[in-house]
């Protein structure tokens, strides 16, 4: 196996590396992130969708972040419209539930052309070339390949790389990930059908936890087919905002289930009713998801881990699907 381009092993690192983020660590990141006043100073203008380059500032803190509000979103034929904001923090939170730092600092929040998602920005190492990189064998890369067979990265494009001045490599762009179908496209196919490490089937282990309906799943009652499920009563193309509604009917009346926006990163344990004191919380990630996808896309994304637990290698590309997004940088 080859080294990192830094030297250091992925699980040795910080969640965010300062120097690759204004001097910011993660925790100070997300404050900024959720407090600070954005102003726009520019715009990606190759990206797809609606992409303002900002100014953040709090407190005397100021750094810089990416804007996409979901009113710039483009409409796509097989993603419901007003969801890729959703998915891009969800994205975040699953990396965050990894501890691999894949994905920047990311939060929904209202901004200065509505709701939207605000990520922190990252520097990058120019003098990378992400031709090479992506050819490469480098650990950083496997376990971003991991990542995206997990949320069913339909876009894994090389531009989607960021390599940082630390040698970390970051992955960004996940607005298309999470569908019930298939989807996997991507340009990290190094590892295809390579059996998985014992750190990374941990890792898919945790995070089966953290996505039980309990925080820990009852004996007998791991997934073991292969198809991903659907449900008629959770179709996946509900309104954005009413999907934390139908999927999951509240606990209890005193534990009503809309919460505030922007609370929901943080209140991911809501308290047990009285009626039903011996009940276990939620797994914090399966709570932290709601409302950003729909339930049969949470059922998917398990499904997805549980198969890869099952069969313990790498996908390999599906011949429904092309394997490589285009333009594939």
């Amino acid at each position: 196996m080859s080294e990192s381009v830094s030297g250091i092993a992925p699980d040795e690192r910080p969640p965010l590396e300062p120097t690759d983020a204004g001097g910011l660590d993660a925790a100070g990141a997300l404050a900024l992130l959720c407090a600070g006043a954005i102003t726009v100073t520019g715009r990606l203008v190759d990206a797809s969708n609606a992409t303002l380059y900002c100014e953040i500032s709090h407190d005397g803190v100021v750094g810089h972040c990416v804007y996409k509000p979901v009113r710039g979103e483009r409409a796509l034929w097989d993603f419901p419209d007003g969801t890729l904001a959703g998915r891009e923090q969800a994205a975040y939170l699953v990396s965050e539930a990894t501890g691999a730092g894949i994905v920047p600092p990311t939060v929904l929040r209202d901004g200065p052309f509505g709701a939207g998602m605000v990520q922190l920005w990252i520097d990058t190492d120019e003098t990378v070339d992400l031709v090479a990189l992506t050819r490469s064998d480098d650990p950083q890369l496997r376990a971003i390949a991991l990542f995206d067979a997990v949320v069913n990265n339909a876009d894994r494009k090389g531009s989607h790389l960021l390599p940082g001045p630390s040698g970390r490599i970051y992955g960004i762009d996940h607005g298309v990930t999470f569908h019930a179908e298939n989807k996997l496209r991507t340009l990290l196919w190094t590892w295809r059908g390579q059996r998985l490490r014992a750190d990374e089937l941990e890792l898919l282990t945790r995070l089966r936890v953290a996505l039980s309906a309990s925080g820990a799943e009852p004996p007998g009652q791991r997934r073991r087919d292969n198809d991903l499920p659907a449900s008629p009563e959770a179709p996946e193309t509900e309104p954005y905002g009413q999907r934390r509604r139908d999927n999951d009917p509240p606990a209890s009346p005193e534990a009503p289930e809309t919460e505030p926006y922007g609370q929901r990163r943080r209140d991911n344990d809501p308290p047990a009713s009285p009626e039903a004191p011996e009940a276990e919380p939620p797994g914090r990630l399966a709570t932290a998801l709601v409302g950003l996808l729909t339930q049969t896309e949470i059922e998917s994304l398990r499904a997805r881990i549980e198969r890869l637990l099952t069969e313990r290698r790498f996908p390999v590309p599906s011949g429904d699907w092309p394997p490589i997004p285009w333009p594939p940088f």
